[in-house]
């Protein structure tokens, strides 16, 4: 990749602009030569880069085309030939390549897999994923949100705030997935989930108010060391997702009780899957994301929104895959939710009781063919725009 260096000279000018984007250069040719306004991955912008926040923000039409392009079971095996074939069958390079950050037995910045999305001119999006093994529907026995709050992991915390900062490269990071599901151990339900007299404001469930307590923390140890290259977001599922019969289905479980508020967080999403398992009745787009878009609707009035898991299985039994993929993309390219400004695609292959769950977008040449072709619209887009803004 051919690095461009950013001309002190000229940033006193650049960034009393809030907003510099590829079609500005077009008008405005002089502005071509600092790569912010331009490039995907934008190289240092400042010696000191505490004093600027840099964000990636939804793009000015269109809607961002992204994906995990299939980084293994644990989500974390990123490598660039796995990048530049989903690029290949795709048709279309993706804006950004999503990947787990497990926390494990050591609380780590991913540095190598951030390069190496960096080095492909794509953003590197995290999920930070606070479990110590992999095991669902219970609480993590290391990693609580209560100790997150508590400060236990501060020290580690604040050694990969400053890592990611000391990149330079603009990231985007969720913490904590799906928080409203009934999963992952970082779930309201596994930390104290409708009780309110063990934690904090007795009006507020005590679930949802740790994960949005724990958030908050994150993200201001992340200030305090300066780590303004980071855009935030808060990812949760449409309510009906989890089992009908569960408590997640209870009002303290609504998705705005954990969100830790607009100051906080730059964009927000959700995940919209047809259906992940064999033999099960297939969810029609439309369907999901009707109830989806209305409670992201709930959330915030500003922030835009994302599709970050996009998926669907192979399943002939049960549904034409490339028609729910046509009928997906369809309805976001013709703006049905006119929020939505970016998609991502799960494209995961795997093996679980003896079945395989393909969501692959090559699954089947139709599939491959209808999500190339919706896919190739210039609406769907391969570059991110950003804002800068002095600390």
């Amino acid at each position: 990749m051919v690095r461009r260096q950013f001309l002190n000279g000229l940033s006193i000018l650049f960034f009393s602009m809030s907003i510099l984007t590829a079609e500005y250069c077009a008008v405005h040719p002089i502005f071509a030569i600092i790569p912010y306004a331009y490039s995907t991955t934008p190289d240092n912008f400042s010696e000191d880069n505490s004093k600027f926040n840099v964000k990636i923000i939804a793009p000015k039409d269109g809607v961002y085309h992204g994906a995990n392009p299939g980084f293994g079971g644990t989500e974390d095996q990123v490598t660039t030939e796995i990048i530049s074939n989903y690029d290949k069958v795709s048709g279309k390079k993706i804006v950004w390549a999503y990947f787990s950050n497990n926390w494990d037995d050591d609380i780590k910045f991913p540095e190598e897999a951030v390069r190496t999305i960096d080095n492909l001119d794509i953003v590197p999006f995290i999920r930070m994923m606070p479990r110590s093994d992999f095991n669902q529907g219970d609480s993590d026995p290391v990693y609580t949100l209560q100790a997150i709050i508590d400060g236990n992991f501060d020290d580690s915390l604040i050694e990969w705030a400053k890592d990611a900062k000391r990149t330079n490269i603009p990231l985007m990071i969720e913490f904590g997935t799906e928080v409203n599901g009934d999963w992952f151990p970082w779930s309201g339900i596994f930390n104290g989930g409708g009780e309110t007299d063990e934690y904090g404001d007795p009006e507020i469930a005590d679930g949802p108010e740790r994960f949005r307590d724990a958030c908050r923390h994150i993200i201001d140890l992340f200030r305090n060391e300066g780590a303004n290259n980071i855009t935030w977001v808060f990812h949760v599922i449409p309510s009906f997702e989890a089992d009908d019969t569960s408590s997640s289905q209870e009002a303290w479980n609504n998705v705005t009780n954990y969100y830790p508020g607009d100051d906080y967080i730059d964009w927000i999403g959700t995940s919209v899957y047809g259906s992940t398992e064999p033999g099960k009745e297939w969810k029609a787009f439309a369907d999901i994301m009707d109830t989806a878009y209305k409670e992201l609707e709930s959330i915030s009035t500003t922030k835009p929104f994302a599709i970050l898991e996009l998926g669907i299985i192979e399943d002939p039994e049960m549904g034409n895959k490339s028609e729910w993929l046509e009928n997906a993309l369809q309805l976001v390219k013709d703006e049905s939710y006119p929020r939505i400004k970016a998609i991502s695609y799960w494209n995961e292959k795997w093996e679980h009781r003896h079945n395989t769950i393909d969501l692959t977008i090559n699954s089947s040449m139709e599939s491959e063919e209808v999500y190339k072709r919706l896919i190739s619209s210039p609406f769907f887009k391969s570059t991110a725009n950003y804002e800068f803004k002095e600390v």
